[in-house]
């Protein structure tokens, strides 16, 4: 028996080498230390962190900044319980990151980004880098903010302030985080520069959930107080309303001036789990096998999740515009966070929408081949989807 399984562990090991080496292997992490000093710190007090792949040829002068995702901490005790992992503190993080999908350097799977400066920014502050505030009393530091501009600023003075090409992306906090900040990325390029940001399960939906209440509504308006990242929320939003509805992308989007373009499960996983039916929501555990597997629903279940999907592609195409410079790509998968992958980025069995790969919708709406609106027809009829909840490390119950 112990033989037995050694052996599936060595091919499990065999198979993921081999797919670090497809995809270009793993990158290691660079500590900037000299942020410390300046107040941009994790949640614990340690130095933010990124991983760097420097561009080559045709790419040198291009870059994707990709933010990690990883939920946020809404109180003292749920940031004390984060501080303490790789989610708070760079202390606890691997010292090397397999790059993958958007990330990728192979050009077979990532044609239009493999040879360009691609960096992943480590999440270790638990606000969608919108946080500035410290609490000395439990030693938290609520910096995200300062982060995010830390992490740019070395980036700039790196080269990236000569960019041709940029792009700010994001998986789930991290793709919120690419909408809350795609107007700041913007401002610091030159006119010349072609900037643009791409949101992967970061367009987090104002929902009521199936009890009828605000569960992620109050959860956001906690995080919001708890970081201090009312000042940092985009001004075009704050003025029109309460900052701690600037924390959803229907509120944001609308105002922005950068294009930007969002890869968009209708049925996102967490959002299933977590703003329509959260715990809180379900004490009779009547949706505990529902929202984890759709064919388990039953036909009033199956409506209500149904009305989910379509109140999401119409808030998301009502704040999207009309605008070209808007694209999407909204799927009908259980999936949450899919360009962080090659399996859903681009490969022989990735996801279809309209025929259509994630790779070469981001590809075709970047380059300005053509206008990209790629909508899902609802469940279940789409035979392509892979399940996907890729580097999100989303908890699983925002009210657990």
């Amino acid at each position: 028996m112990g033989d037995a399984k050694l052996g599936r562990w060595l091919s499990l090991l065999v198979c993921v080498l081999i797919l670090l080496k497809a995809e270009g292997g793993s990158v290691g992490i660079t500590y900037l230390d000299s942020a410390v000093a300046k107040g941009a710190v994790c949640l614990d007090g340690s130095a933010p962190a990124y991983h760097f792949d420097k561009g080559s040829g045709s790419g040198a002068n291009n870059w994707v900044v990709h933010m990690e995702g990883g939920g946020w901490c809404n109180n003292k005790e749920t940031c004390l319980d984060r501080k303490s992992t790789d989610l708070g503190s760079s202390k606890q993080m691997d010292k090397s990151f397999g790059f993958s999908g958007i990330l990728g350097s192979k050009q077979s799977s990532n044609p239009d980004f493999f040879n360009w400066n691609r960096i992943k920014v480590r999440y270790c502050d638990g606000s969608s880098f919108t946080g500035d505030a410290v609490d000395p009393a439990n030693k938290l530091y609520f910096r995200g903010a300062r982060v995010w501009q830390a992490i740019m600023d070395d980036l700039m003075a790196k080269g990236m302030r000569n960019a041709q090409n940029a792009i700010l992306s994001g998986c789930s906090a991290g793709g919120l985080a690419s909408i809350l900040n795609c107007d700041r990325f913007r401002s610091l390029f030159p006119a010349t520069t072609k900037v643009k940001c791409v949101a992967d399960a970061g367009f987090f939906l104002n929902a009521k959930d199936v009890s009828g209440g605000s569960h992620i509504e109050t959860f956001y308006s906690q995080v919001v107080a708890t970081h201090g990242s009312a000042k940092n929320l985009p001004a075009s939003c704050t003025s029109r309303m309460r900052p701690e509805l600037c924390f959803f992308p229907q509120n944001v989007v609308p105002f922005m001036r950068t294009p930007i373009f969002f890869i968009n499960s209708g049925y996102d996983s967490w959002q299933i789990k977590n703003i329509l039916v959260p715990s809180a929501a379900d004490s009779k555990k009547e949706w505990k096998n529902c929202k984890l597997d759709f064919k388990k629903c039953s036909a009033p279940q199956l409506k209500i999740i149904q009305d989910y999907r379509t109140l999401f592609v119409s808030t998301i195409t009502k704040a999207a515009g009309s605008s070209p410079a808007r694209g999407m790509w909204i799927d009908s998968c259980y999936a949450h966070c899919q360009s962080g992958r090659l399996v859903t980025w681009s490969g022989d069995s990735s996801t279809l929408v309209a025929k259509t790969k994630i790779a070469s919708a981001v590809g075709d709406w970047f380059h300005e081949r053509g206008v990209v609106r790629k909508i899902d027809c609802p469940y279940p009829c789409n035979p392509t989807c892979q399940s996907s909840d890729s580097e999100s490390e989303l908890p699983q119950d925002i009210n657990a």
